[in-house]
């Protein structure tokens, strides 16, 4: 079993904690791609996987706003750590929202024993990007599964791999396999060139058979009111918002330590060139205006959850929209202008402060940033609220 954790403080301290560690090495592994699997061992061990379950299950059932919190402090710590465990929330809440009792209690179980979760959502060759085409269907005994999936980030450090497949009638559901099941192959061959360490490479499933019990049907949760779309989107943005944390933090310790002021400015140093103060503020205002919003988001999904209607719902999804346009305009804006704060020292591969940028601009790409504002606008301006599709 791993350690439980207790409150939701405690939960944040350990999270930035083990963020302050993690980034302590970041650059390195990030130059050259080293998986963390320490790292992800050390995060298993501390209870930060389990924060989600229920406390009538045994564990901790911290609000959105701290598991939001959770995920800025990792990824300001290593963006790609920050990232690794988003899957294994998103499939948790699925379990929360349509599993069954019998599947709630075994797989909570699994997670407060220190088992992760990977993903296999992605899929080529398809129109969208939920056209899922990889063979499956229910049997007697169980399950059938055939297929490959791409991009399935945590994947190389899971123990279990949820499989988003369609049934015969398109019916989306999500199949639990195990990681070490003798029809899974996981392929180390993601090659972006940000978030370099998170293990997203292919999964192929070779008839692929298990018990019916590994199965969660996931379309019934769209056909009600839910906030499992805005929670799981709530994540991504939480993780833009410690790239961005990260960057500001790194380029103001270099811009006090290597950085040298305009001649005109007539200063000793660059931290006290007042176009460079000035910016740098400009800089952290980003920041803090996503820090705020990714809050205001938690605080959101928990009120909806609290008291659910299709207008909690609705204000939970747009302030997740709010908050990842926010903290996608921050992460991409500091690890982009922070250069110039620098100068030409900051483009030195040594330093590696490209990574920032690099990470930001992959992970940003997840789903695009003007579809937040369309939402938010159509929400504001019309009162249309966000479609439920789980991605929003």
């Amino acid at each position: 079993m791993s350690h439980v954790i207790s409150t939701d403080a405690e939960a944040v301290a350990v999270a930035r904690e083990l963020g302050a560690r993690f980034a302590e090495t970041d650059a390195r592994r990030d130059a050259e791609r080293v998986l963390p699997h320490e790292q992800i061992d050390e995060l298993s061990a501390s209870g930060l996987l389990s924060i989600t379950v229920p406390r009538e299950y045994g564990g901790p059932g911290v609000s959105a706003r701290t598991v939001g919190e959770v995920f800025a402090e990792l990824s300001a710590g290593d963006a790609s750590i920050g990232q690794i465990p988003q899957n294994h929330f998103f499939f948790l809440d699925i379990v929360a929202h349509s599993g069954t009792e019998t599947q709630r209690k075994f797989f909570y179980n699994e997670v407060l024993a220190g088992r992760r979760f990977g993903n296999a959502l992605s899929e080529k060759g398809s129109r969208t990007a939920r056209d899922y085409r990889i063979a499956f269907r229910r049997t007697a005994d169980g399950f059938f599964l055939d297929g490959t999936k791409y991009y399935s980030t945590g994947s190389l450090f899971a123990h279990w791999i949820p499989v988003y497949a369609n049934d015969e009638e398109g019916r989306l559901h999500a199949v639990w396999v195990p990681a070490d099941h003798p029809g899974v192959r996981i392929e180390d061959d993601w090659a972006g060139m940000g978030q370099r360490t998170t293990g997203s490479g292919t999964v192929r499933f070779d008839a692929v058979t298990g018990p019916d019990e590994h199965v969660v049907p996931v379309y019934p949760i769209f056909e009600r009111t839910e906030t499992f779309g805005a929670f799981g989107n709530y994540l991504h943005a939480a993780i833009d918002l410690g790239i961005a944390v990260a960057a500001l933090r790194e380029g103001g310790h270099l811009i006090r330590t290597i950085a040298r002021p305009w001649w005109e400015a007539e200063v000793d140093r660059a931290a006290d060139e007042p176009a460079v103060v000035d910016r740098f503020g400009e800089l952290a205002l980003l920041v803090r205006g996503a820090r705020a919003l990714v809050r205001e988001a938690g605080e959101a999904i928990d009120s909806a959850r609290a008291d659910l209607t299709e207008d909690t719902s609705a204000e939970a999804s747009v302030a997740v929209a709010a908050a990842r346009a926010q903290a996608d305009t921050a992460a991409l804006t500091v690890s982009s202008e922070i250069f110039a704060l620098i100068g030409t020292r900051s483009a030195a591969d040594e330093l590696n402060l490209h990574r920032h940028w690099r990470n930001a601009r992959t992970h940003t790409l997840h789903d695009p940033r003007r579809w937040k504002l369309r939402h938010l606008g159509a929400w504001e301006l019309n009162g249309i609220a966000p479609p439920r599709n789980g991605i929003v």
